[in-house]
């Protein structure tokens, strides 16, 4: 028989699990979405239109081995620092310098550099014994340390901290023994003061709402607060998907990106949220699964980071919305409206995907 598919065509390596959760938490998105948007099908067909994006993000990424991202990683940490530094000396936005506007485009390189500080992390740390020494310990710090300054300075501090932690995990990943880890913690606290000193005005203002939102109800505190209310209504069950009044009424702020979760826990109840938290930790623990079958330091240790940095993700909106953690700007992944974030994050699970397909082979 003829060929009819030319030898270089393969079809895709994909981990179906994963996958399947995958579509299980877009699908969900969708439908809170809706709600949350005030039944806006134009604000659903374009969260739907940058979901297919990420998608074949991920199937393209999927096909690529993973020594060949390893190859790459010097080079796309290298263009996410140089458009960092571009988007601080031209960026746009409002209050707020985080966006390139190339005309047709307009992204966020930071969000590149979600990708690319743990692959980073994990090349260096490849070639290198483990767990790492104290030299290949300062090297990794100083990878993470530079973007996230960078991304700090536009400023934007939740970004900041989340690329330091995806660098990180890489890191704790390697080996890192709980002496120097306890070690780390207790110089950062130590260097609190110092940081307070440094953050922004508007910064210092989310940390005090954080410690008492009741202090300025109307101004400040109003969307903890109103978030917290939205949540606690909810109860077991909720009051029914497109029955919110918190949502419906524009109290939560918001109510279509940070705080989406407010709005489910109003509509769907606990119930609801657990429903999502268990695709969640599905998800989560099918990347570390990923990352335990990977064949090479480098697959492992990116692998790893990328899955227990979407699960900080998660942690840190939850978080936010319940008055757990101050408001810090971070979407709920692939359920919240968004944009570059969506699409970094599928091509995060697009490397995964590459990890499971080639984990037979050692390169």
């Amino acid at each position: 028989m003829r060929r009819i598919i030319p030898g270089w065509v393969k079809w895709p390596q994909l981990d179906i699990p994963l996958l399947t959760g995958l579509l299980l938490l877009m699908s969900f998105g969708l439908i809170v979405l809706y709600s949350a948007s005030g039944e806006s099908m134009d604000v659903v067909y374009r969260q739907a239109t940058r979901l297919g994006v990420g998608l074949a993000a991920l199937l393209i990424l999927s096909q690529v081995p993973p020594h060949i991202f390893r190859i790459w990683t010097p080079w796309i940490y290298a263009l996410g620092i140089v458009l960092l530094l571009a988007t601080w000396a031209v960026g746009v936005g409002r209050g707020a310098e985080r966006w390139l506007d190339l005309g047709l485009l307009r992204f966020q390189p930071s969000e590149i550099m979600k990708l690319a500080v743990p692959m980073m992390t994990a090349w260096y740390l490849h070639p290198r014994r483990l767990p790492p020494e104290p030299m290949s310990i300062l090297v990794s710090c100083a990878i993470l340390i530079v973007p996230a300054v960078l991304i700090a300075r536009q400023p934007d501090l939740g970004t900041a901290l989340l690329v330091a932690v995806s660098g990180g995990f890489a890191l704790f990943l390697s080996g890192l023994q709980w002496r120097i880890i306890l070690g780390m913690l207790a110089l950062a606290a130590a260097a609190a003061p110092a940081f307070w000193m440094v953050m922004h005005e508007y910064q210092r203002n989310r940390v005090r709402t954080f410690l008492d939102p009741e202090s300025d109800p109307l101004g400040s505190g109003w969307n903890i607060i109103q978030s917290k209310i939205a949540v606690g209504s909810g109860g077991l069950t909720g009051k029914g998907w497109l029955n919110g009044t918190q949502s419906r009424l524009e109290f939560i702020p918001e109510r279509h990106t940070d705080f989406i979760l407010a709005v489910l826990s109003e509509e769907l109840g606990l119930l609801g949220v657990l429903v999502l938290f268990a695709i969640y930790l599905f998800i989560v623990g099918r990347g570390l699964y990923i990352a335990s079958l990977a064949r090479s330091t480098y697959a492992r240790l990116l692998a790893g980071s990328l899955s227990l940095t979407f699960f900080v993700y998660v942690l840190v909106n939850a978080g936010m919305v319940s008055g757990l953690l101050p408001v810090v700007g971070v979407p709920l992944p692939l359920v919240s409206y968004g944009g570059t974030s969506i699409v970094t994050l599928l091509a995060g699970f697009g490397i995964l995907m590459s990890v499971y397909g080639h984990r037979n082979f050692i390169r």
